[in-house]
């Protein structure tokens, strides 16, 4: 049995029919993805324990939690820490309090639980806040004792809910700084759901994507970002993803039939992938060295800072990314009649 987490969950929450199993060792961050309504609370609340399995176990720290038809832990039974995007503090507790809370809960006296308290918050930079009631801090002050309350009672998994969801650009920012010094020596299990990309490829030793209740890749942030498998997971790390046919020369035909040729040589079904940032725009059919030209219509436009992510659809579905610069002079909105070019060297391949 592992030191770390071992789970396979098994259950039925209206739509979502979940089969996942997950693993991981003691002291790594596994971060969750996926779209909405795919699985990833429901997986959180089983582990938990909020919510029974139909089948499968989880086991933590060397230790069983369930095991369909067979054993169950009541949440308050199981070594848990959760933090959410709401951080539910009691408002009439202060910052010290609302830490101490959790040791308090689990029997210890209420001079060590606060002593215990006054450690995880000075972990976080609250030590000038002890006395303060949530109505008196900022909203990345709040997520901070939110943590520092979840890991008060020295937790062997640590759930995190969408827990910077709340929080503006700026505050999400630092905190998230925060929470990955926090979490650095923690030696339990910690799983992380998020719908940030920057929040998984930053904090998470592991990624893994839910769609549909079932688990669609793991991997590193590096071999996610390298090789996404599925359309969602392209999207989260910001590649065009295209399933293909490859022949020995280097022509892919897409499903639908587009083509794209490619400097690789892999044959056979494959995977094709195009950064937007390689997808160049013209108001012409394009002259020179791009092996791969396409007639487009732009479909949406999103200014991210300095720069656009342009939709196109067309022989294939594209995103281009261009500086604000080429949105003006290509005068780029919805509906413009375009001309996209993508290099061969440019079109990465890799086997289904």
């Amino acid at each position: 049995m592992t030191s770390g987490l071992d789970a396979r969950i098994r259950l039925s929450r209206g739509p979502v029919e979940l089969e996942v199993a997950l693993t991981a060792e003691a002291g790594e961050i596994i971060g969750i993805l996926g779209p909405n309504g795919g699985g990833k609370t429901t997986t959180i609340l089983a582990l938990a324990g909020v919510l029974p399995l139909e089948d499968g176990h989880v086991a933590v720290a060397g230790g069983e939690w369930e095991h369909a038809g067979a054993r169950r832990l009541a949440p308050e039974q199981r070594s848990v820490g959760l933090m959410l995007a709401d951080p539910l503090l009691f408002p009439h507790l202060t910052a010290l309090d609302n830490v101490a809370y959790g040791p308090r809960s689990r029997g210890s006296h209420r001079t060590t639980a606060r002593e215990r308290a006054r450690t995880e918050l000075a972990s976080v930079g609250l030590t000038e806040h002890l006395g303060s009631r949530p109505r008196q801090l900022s909203s990345g002050q709040a997520a901070r004792v939110a943590l520092a309350r979840a890991l008060a009672t020295d937790p062997d998994l640590l759930l995190l809910d969408e827990p910077l969801a709340a929080l503006d650009p700026e505050t999400r920012a630092r905190t998230r700084s925060d929470l990955a010094a926090r979490l650095a020596p923690y030696e339990g299990v910690t799983v992380l759901v998020t719908h940030d990309p920057l929040d998984a490829l930053t904090l998470a030793d592991r990624l893994v994507f839910i769609e549909d209740g079932r688990v669609t890749q793991v991997g590193t942030p590096t071999e996610v970002l390298r090789e996404p498998r599925t359309p969602y997971v392209a999207t989260v790390v910001g590649l065009n993803l295209y399933a293909a046919q490859s022949d020995s020369s280097g022509t892919l035909t897409l499903v639908g039939g587009a083509r794209l040729v490619t400097a690789d040589s892999t044959a056979g079904s494959v995977w094709a992938t195009v950064s937007p940032h390689s997808v160049v725009l013209h108001r012409e059919r394009p002259e020179g060295s791009a092996r791969n030209a396409w007639p487009m219509r732009v479909s949406d436009v999103t200014l991210q800072g300095q720069s656009a992510r342009v939709s196109l659809t067309g022989p294939l579905d594209l995103i281009a990314e261009v500086t604000l610069a080429s949105v003006a002079s290509l005068t780029v909105h919805v509906g413009t009649d375009l001309w996209a070019s993508v290099k061969a060297t440019e079109v990465f391949t890799y086997p289904r």
